[in-house]
């Protein structure tokens, strides 16, 4: 499969019923009480410090936000709209 070849649907099914699940409140709390690596904390750190220079204002990021969430909406609206998606 190239990396431009969509999965098959079987697999796109697979994933979405996996990242929509929802979990008990007993897998929730174990997930919590995982503590965060080094190397994840340094990386979400990181992604944090970039996000902070890119947009160094809080005007700046609240306009990033508001933008990304008409983005993220209009995806939701788009897929929710279209019957080959579920």
């Amino acid at each position: 499969m190239s990396p431009l070849t969509p999965p098959p649907p079987e697999t796109i099914a697979w994933l979405r019923d996996l990242a929509e699940r929802r979990l008990s409140a007993g897998e929730f709390n174990a997930a919590l009480a995982v503590p965060v690596d080094e190397f994840e904390r340094d990386e979400l750190i990181s992604l944090i410090d970039w996000f902070c220079r890119r947009y160094p204002t809080p005007a700046e990021r609240l306009a990033y936000v508001r933008r990304a969430y008409r983005r993220w909406t209009a995806a939701a609206t788009t897929r929710a709209e279209d019957p080959t998606e579920r």
